[in-house]
């Protein structure tokens, strides 16, 4: 399943870069990075889907474009076939894929590939997490004064409660900073190039892989509350577990 995962990400992965700053239309005509759908997270989002069904078509599936498939299955893909669309669409190398499989609703299998960047994350459950085929692990910063944190709205469109927060953290923290790809957000937590990551109101598809690929690498995860995430709409803290206490009081 590993390697099926990997290899779909990286078939996905190619088509995306092959027509990565080659629409001059959706270069000059981009919305908000949250009315941007394009026709090439459609195509991805087939040529993943397609793999799966072929390869295991009992399973079932929860992806951004498609939405979900239930087979009654113990297994569940979640995908998202382009994360960072507005990135892509605005000619920023800041996108990736990310697929991820659970088994009786527990992560699993985590693979999130960038392909301009060429950096493919792995993360099995118990097994630990690697870049481009090199052990990752989050940082051994322990105070949030010297924290780099990065962010997103996730769902929080209105972007106030996202804009609270950075009222309230940015004094307490070294930097604070916007990526556009959630998925990619919890890699550099995972590989310690940061040691935070906060966003509002997330769907799954954005965070499962990245998720797991942070969390086998070290990495504390909960809600605002401190509770377990669980694969459905939440607010979410992912951190190198060091500053995690600290970051939830800052909140």
């Amino acid at each position: 399943m590993k390697d099926f995962a990997v290899e779909v990400a990286k078939k996905a992965g190619k088509y995306l870069l092959d027509n990565f700053r080659n629409d001059e239309t959706l270069l000059k005509e981009r919305g908000s990075s949250k009315e941007v759908v394009t026709k090439y997270d459609k195509e991805a989002d087939k040529i993943i889907v397609d793999a799966i069904k072929e390869k295991y078509p009992e399973h079932n599936l929860l992806t951004e474009e498609s939405g979900s498939i239930k087979n009654d299955s113990e297994y569940i893909w979640i995908v998202d076939s382009l994360d960072g669309s507005g990135n892509f669409s605005a000619g920023n190398p800041y996108f990736s894929v990310s697929i991820a499989l659970m088994k009786d609703n527990e992560l699993v299998l985590g693979v999130i590939y960038a392909p301009y960047l060429n950096e493919l994350y792995v993360a099995e459950k118990g097994k630990g997490a690697t870049m481009n085929g090199t052990s990752i692990t989050v940082s051994d910063i322990a105070d949030l004064a010297h924290a780099y944190v990065v962010t997103c709205e996730g769902n929080n469109n209105k972007h106030d409660r996202m804009a609270d927060a950075y009222a309230k953290l940015v004094p307490k923290t070294k930097d604070y900073r916007k990526i556009g790809s959630a998925a990619l957000e919890c890699c550099m937590v995972a590989c310690g190039r940061a040691d935070a990551y906060v966003t509002f109101e997330i769907d799954p598809w954005d965070v499962a892989a990245g998720l797991l690929i942070a969390q086998e690498a070290g990495a504390k995860a909960s809600d605002f509350s401190g509770n377990p995430w669980k694969p459905e709409r939440q607010d979410l803290v992912v951190t190198n577990g060091n500053v995690h206490e600290e970051f939830l009081a800052g909140l």
